[in-house]
């Protein structure tokens, strides 16, 4: 078997792998496992280079796949979704309010027993350049993340699976991705399980938005509106999230703004149930332009 043929036959396996192998062995070269595990400080400066190093995983990962697999008409589809934009304004509304309205909402209510959950923007004396650092932050974490998980890896299980299993896996892999971000964070968890900490970070909320962004991906076809629905979550870190909050005060967060997505999703398999469950019919462009 070719190296060419593995991949076709195995396009999944070889994106995680790749992701993962790029983005924790960029991560490892810049910061070493000491750093990883947060029993070294890393500088100020060498933060956006980690970071960097962490994006490059799914960006390079998917935009390489989808040459080998796809070929040229592979990247033909991807430019039509990263451009399609006329899918009507309620996706559009879907993809940039859900995430800031959940949010101040948990912290509105979560302020009420202690003023620590005051979000970040309504506390700040410079809120032009919080919401621009969280807006331009968020724009490029979501291009370059897409780029893979949406732009490649999504239509692809979408031939396999429903909406909701698809964003599952996606989810707990995509949470799973962000652990060197958060592994050191566990040696100052406080009281708190280490283990628990680490699974409420990774997995209480990202599964669940996952499947949302897959949900509207799937009514959409647009990569460009997956990538404006992922800025919220992103930008929200800075613009909303206290940052003087406890390791407690986080857990309580995270869990109360996670039970608030699955409520969501679970209003839409109550109501669109056939839509998240049923796997897509839909062939890609690439089939159909195979002879381009």
């Amino acid at each position: 078997m070719t190296n060419k043929s593995f991949f076709k036959k195995y396009p999944m396996l070889t994106y995680y792998v790749l992701t993962f192998a790029i983005s924790w062995g960029g991560i490892l070269m810049m910061i070493g496992l000491d750093g990883i595990l947060g029993s070294k400080e890393i500088s100020a400066e060498v933060m956006p280079f980690v970071y960097l190093a962490t994006l490059l995983g799914p960006s390079i990962a998917g935009l390489l796949l989808t040459g080998l697999v796809d070929g040229k008409a592979g990247f033909r589809d991807l430019t039509a979704r990263l451009f399609k934009w006329r899918v009507g304004v309620r996706w559009y509304a879907i993809a940039l309010l859900t995430v800031p309205f959940l949010i101040v909402t948990v912290l509105f209510v979560l302020s009420r027993t202690s003023q620590v959950f005051l979000p970040a923007i309504s506390t700040t004396d410079d809120k032009v350049s919080l919401l621009l650092t969280g807006i331009v932050t968020g724009l490029l974490v979501s291009f370059f993340e897409e780029l893979g998980w949406t732009g490649f890896v999504v239509p692809k299980l979408r031939q396999r699976f429903g909406v909701l299993n698809t964003g599952l896996i996606v989810g707990f892999l995509w949470g799973a991705w962000h652990f060197p971000l958060f592994a050191g964070s566990i040696s100052s968890s406080g009281s708190i399980n280490p283990s628990i900490y680490l699974c409420v970070l990774l997995f209480s909320f990202l599964p669940a938005y996952r499947v949302l962004m897959v949900w509207a991906y799937d009514h959409t076809k647009s990569l460009l509106v997956t990538i404006l629905m992922h800025v919220p979550l992103t930008a929200s870190q800075l613009i909303l999230i206290p940052s003087g909050i406890s390791r407690g005060q986080v857990v309580t967060y995270d869990l109360i703004f996670a039970s608030a997505l699955w409520i969501v999703v679970a209003v839409i398999a109550v109501v669109k149930s056939r839509s998240l469950l049923i796997r897509t019919d839909h062939k890609q462009v690439v089939e159909v332009n195979t002879k381009a």
